[in-house]
């Protein structure tokens, strides 16, 4: 068992190795910062990032850092969860009280594959308090368990969930409904040519059950890459590319699907039911997106108290060289798509494998104050050092989006994720940060291990 951490925030050398030095923003022209146009505006951090450190992880490629970990954090009843591979590829589960800084950390007896990113440790703790536990997938057998009891770092065995298309898993993703039961999606087969299934776990039994074998259909063609959100009145939404080989650049368009019977049917932004499984022909797009775009693969999606949907992404419009943030969304106008344009550095997205990318994929947040909707979409960009940075926008239908560093040190190749349920309860953003060095197409780095902390910012 690894021994509990209790550091003094106060403490934390500002340049000490890996660990983040964080500081209090002050008002600047963004046109006097790199990567940023004069039309952004000025940039103010109205609240200091406050960070809190857990423990050293491996860090020689992004696997404790990918976007679609659900999650990397967790809050249930006042207590935080998180979980992450150490240096010799254990997977570690820690927990503390939210407002402290001290983890109980706990080395389980499970390895994971840390040198391929995609087999990443997704966690969530159901409405009896229970944690949830799925790791180390890439095309092969569930790797899942429970802990014995509500709030317990203890884990139990490796366990099924319906013994049925649990043999070809990967990008394995929990979520959790408002009645306290989880639902479990992954791939089921290989880029290219796979489906998305969709399990539901039941409190009162503590069963699984297969809700959905083939949702979204390849038809043998292709694969969905999706991401997906459940929103405060406990709509799921669902957005996805498709993609027709292992080949990044085969990525295209962007599709939507919701349900508000917990999964069982789903229906168009319109209200329209589907015929499952969804196809390509089938499908509603949000955006047209054409092949060889630069079109990046499971980014993230949010949606507001009225329960519209937003997606976050990055792909190049045809007439530039450079990709872009975008963010789609759905407004009572329909579907609308609005490009950030503050990036200056074009790159090229082709090959199989995890990539080395310039930027992250993004994650995005909105919340509602009247009629006014305002969103920070985090991200992390070579352009700015590669920092943690958030773009703010006040009002959605003005798009005067101001930039902000959250962090001074680089932290390499990360990607944000954060605590989902904590951002529900109390909107403040609680991201899990970690400098992690990603090489090109599954590569190994040779860094030593690197301080995983909590990054807490309440955007304004």
């Amino acid at each position: 068992m690894i021994n509990n951490i209790h550091t003094n925030l106060l403490r934390i050398p500002v340049v000490a190795t890996g660990i983040l030095a964080v500081q209090l923003l002050t008002t600047r022209p963004l046109s006097a910062q790199t990567g940023t146009t004069p039309q952004a505006a000025n940039t103010v951090a109205k609240q200091t990032p406050v960070l809190v450190p857990i423990a050293p992880g491996w860090a020689n490629n992004s696997i404790n850092t990918v976007i679609f970990r659900k999650n990397s954090l967790v809050t249930h009843d006042n207590w935080q969860y998180t979980a992450f591979y150490d240096a010799d590829g254990y997977v570690v589960l820690g927990k503390r009280q939210q407002g402290s800084i001290q983890w109980e950390l706990k080395r389980t007896p499970y390895k994971g594959n840390v040198n391929d990113a995609h087999n990443c440790i997704s966690l969530m703790v159901d409405g009896d308090g229970y944690l949830h536990l799925a790791w180390d997938h890439h095309n092969n057998a569930l790797r899942y368990c429970r802990s014995k009891a509500p709030g317990s770092l203890e884990v139990t065995d490796k366990m099924r969930m319906t013994s049925e298309t649990e043999t070809s898993v990967t990008y394995p993703e929990f979520y959790k409904l408002a009645n306290g039961n989880l639902l479990f999606f992954y791939r089921d087969g290989r880029s290219g040519q796979g489906n998305l299934v969709i399990n539901r776990y039941d409190l009162p039994t503590k069963t699984w059950t297969n809700v959905h074998k083939n949702l979204i259909d390849g038809e043998g063609q292709r694969n969905a890459y999706w991401q997906a959100c459940v929103d405060v009145r406990g709509t799921i939404h669902i957005s996805w590319v498709w993609r027709e080989s292992p080949d990044v650049a085969s990525n295209h368009d962007m599709a939507y699907a919701r349900s508000t019977d917990g999964g069982i049917s789903w229906q168009n932004s319109k209200g329209e039911p589907y015929q499952l499984p969804i196809t390509a022909a089938t499908a509603e797009y949000a955006c047209r997106i054409p092949h060889q775009s630069e079109l990046m693969n499971q980014t993230s999606m949010y949606a507001d108290e009225q329960g519209r949907p937003y997606i976050a992404t990055y792909w190049r419009e045809q007439d530039s060289k450079i990709p872009q943030y975008h963010l789609v969304y759905l407004d009572n106008r329909g579907w609308q798509v609005r490009n950030l344009a503050f990036r200056k550095t074009p790159f090229s997205l082709s090959g199989a494998g995890t990539k080395r990318i310039p930027i992250s994929r993004p994650q995005i947040v909105v919340w509602n104050k009247g009629r006014t909707v305002s969103a920070a979409l985090l991200f992390r960009d070579a352009e700015r050092g590669n920092k943690v940075s958030a773009a703010l926008l006040s009002n959605i239908r003005k798009a005067k989006w101001k930039l902000t560093d959250l962090s001074t040190d680089t932290v390499g190749s990360w990607e944000p994720t954060y605590d989902t349920e904590y951002w529900k309860q109390q909107k403040t953003l609680q991201l899990f940060v970690q400098r992690v060095e990603q090489v090109d197409g599954e590569g190994k780095a040779s860094i030593p291990p690197q301080t995983i902390s909590v990054l807490e910012w309440r955007p304004n």
